[in-house]
């Protein structure tokens, strides 16, 4: 445990930097999730919508980095794929 001043306030910044950057991969993962269950139900429409909040959320998280930048880049590229899919 921290026993100096500044590292009992750096431990508390780090705790609410993890459960911040923990909520924000959630987000990420509850979005694709909503972005392949469009695809599942043949929407394209709705899937459309969806990807674009998702990736919304993916450059967000990329912005605010906890995630790095080329895997922003492949969580879009996979999803659009997906939506892609349904137009072809």
């Amino acid at each position: 445990m921290a026993n100096h001043k500044s590292e009992i306030k750096r431990a508390g910044q780090n705790e609410i930097r993890r459960l911040r950057n923990k909520a924000r991969k959630t987000r990420i993962k509850t979005a694709g999730k909503d972005v392949r269950e469009a695809v599942t139900g043949g929407d394209s429409e709705a899937a459309a919508t969806k990807l674009n909040l998702a990736k919304s959320v993916i450059d967000t998280a990329v912005k605010k980095g906890v995630i790095h930048k080329n895997t922003g880049a492949r969580k879009k590229s996979k999803l659009s794929k997906l939506v892609n899919t349904l137009s072809v």
